[in-house]
């Protein structure tokens, strides 16, 4: 191990999950409401956003995967079904660099709920009279670089004033 520069060993990062939780979720079976004539041939969009907030107590931040998944029929573009899910995980986060925090909280926290977020899906799907969805994973390095790209492009083209 590296000693740093006082002579002590450096702090190992921690992550704990202190706790997870559905915070908003939707299920509608619209194919249910207004049966689509002819085959049915599924395309399910699947749109990720990210967020996170310092939570009540010191180095704990609240993380908020949103997912909104919407299947249509390729064939008549109807829509089959829609499904909201906000999910959050409390975390307790020990050891990290202030400016490594933030891709921290929108890449790891996400990556350490989203089985529970997979089965969730999966199961609400399944009952909700459609074969099980079972989510790809989603590479969170990318999502974050992303919205980081998007936000940046936002501020650039909000005048100073």
């Amino acid at each position: 191990m590296a000693e740093k520069e006082n002579g002590a060993a450096p702090q190992i990062p921690q992550m704990k999950v202190l706790g997870q939780f559905i915070r908003d979720f939707s299920f509608e079976n619209i194919l249910a409401q207004k049966p689509v004539a002819g085959q049915v041939n599924p395309d399910i969009q699947v749109q990720v956003a990210l967020d996170a907030r310092k939570g009540a107590g010191d180095n704990q931040y609240e993380v908020i995967s949103k997912y909104n998944i919407t299947s249509t029929n390729k064939d008549s573009e109807d829509t089959l079904f829609v499904l909201e899910l906000e999910y959050a995980g409390l975390f307790q986060i020990e050891n990290i660099a202030e400016e490594q925090i933030h891709p921290f909280l929108m890449i790891e926290c996400p990556r350490m709920v989203f089985p529970f977020v997979r089965r969730i899906v999966s199961d609400i799907t399944r009952d909700g009279g459609f074969p099980p969805l079972n989510l790809d994973n989603i590479d969170f390095v990318a999502l974050y670089r992303q919205q980081l790209a998007q936000h940046q492009a936002k501020q650039a083209e909000t005048p100073v004033s």
